[in-house]
C-alpha cells in the first residue's frame, strides 16, 4: 500500500481514537490544565503523532499504548473524585501568595515563582497595587485568583439595594439559514413574526441570515451572510474640497 494512503488511514484511526476517548474523559481536560494534565496531552499527543507518521512502527502496538494511557487517566480521575487526600497529591493545592496585601516570599520561592509572574498575573485581573489585594493564589492549574478587599471592591446593584432584570441568554431563531422552531416557540413568537420582523430589515429570505437571536424585550439581533458594511474611502483618493 502506498505510504501516503497508510499515513492517511493511520492519521484518521488516531483521530477518532482521541476524538472518541476525549469524550469519555468529559470537558475536565479542556477546563484546566494542571502539571498533571500538562505531561498527560505532552504524551497522548506523542503517541498520536507516531501513530500517524513512524510508518516503521506497527499500528496496532501504538494504538493499545494510546488507549492505555486514556484509561489510566480515567482510572487516575476516579481516583481524585473518590478521595481528597490522592486528588491534592496528584494535583497539587492552590498556594496562597498575597494575603492582606502581603506577599508570602516562603510560598513564591516553594512555587518557584517569580514577583515578575505575579505582578503580571494581577495586572491581568486588573489590580496594579498589590496592597488592594485580600488574597491572592495561585491555582494547580498556574492561574491567579484574586480576592481584593472591600474598598477597592467594585459595587454591585447588591449593594445599592437595586434589582436588576433577569439575565437570560438569548436564544437563537436563526442559525445558519435555519429556523429553529423549539426556540421560536420558547420565545413566544412564530414564523409569521419573525418573517415580518426580517423583511422590517431588508431581509426577504432566512436563508440569507447566519445567526438572529431575540432578547427578553422581543428585540432581534440578525447577522446576515453578506454583510452590509459601508466601505471608507481614503481621503488621499478624493479631491480636497475647499471652505470658500
Amino acid at each position: 500500500m502506498n505510504e501516503s494512503l497508510v499515513t492517511v488511514v493511520r492519521g484518521v484511526i488516531a483521530f477518532l481514537t482521541l476524538l472518541i476517548l476525549t469524550r469519555v474523559l468529559g470537558k475536565q481536560q479542556i477546563a484546566q490544565l494542571d502539571f498533571f494534565e500538562y505531561v498527560l496531552g505532552i504524551t497522548i499527543g506523542s503517541i498520536a503523532s507516531s501513530l500517524t507518521i513512524d510508518l516503521s512502527i506497527k499500528a496496532f502496538p501504538q494504538w493499545v499504548g494510546l488507549v492505555t494511557w486514556i484509561v489510566a487517566v480515567m482510572l487516575f480521575q476516579h481516583v481524585t473524585i473518590r478521595w481528597r487526600a490522592a486528588a491534592k497529591y496528584i494535583n497539587g493545592e492552590p498556594t496562597i501568595v498575597i494575603m492582606d496585601g502581603k506577599i508570602m516570599e516562603k510560598s513564591m520561592r516553594s512555587l518557584r515563582y517569580t514577583v515578575a509572574d505575579l505582578l503580571a498575573q494581577l495586572r491581568q485581573k486588573d489590580v496594579f497595587d498589590p496592597a488592594q489585594v485580600a488574597y491572592a493564589m495561585v491555582e494547580t492549574s498556574g492561574q491567579l485568583s484574586v480576592l481584593l478587599k472591600p474598598g477597592f471592591q467594585p459595587v454591585t446593584r447588591n449593594d445599592l439595594n437595586m434589582a436588576g432584570p433577569a439575565e437570560i441568554v438569548n436564544p437563537e431563531l436563526i442559525y445558519n439559514g435555519v429556523i429553529i422552531e423549539p426556540n421560536l416557540q420558547r420565545a413566544g413568537v412564530d414564523r409569521v413574526w419573525l418573517k415580518q420582523q426580517l423583511q422590517g430589515q431588508g431581509v426577504h429570505d432566512e436563508g440569507e441570515v447566519f445567526l438572529a437571536t431575540i432578547d427578553a424585550h422581543k428585540q432581534l439581533y440578525i447577522d446576515v451572510f453578506q454583510d452590509r458594511v459601508a466601505s471608507f474611502v481614503d481621503i488621499d483618493d478624493e479631491p480636497q474640497k475647499r471652505v470658500k
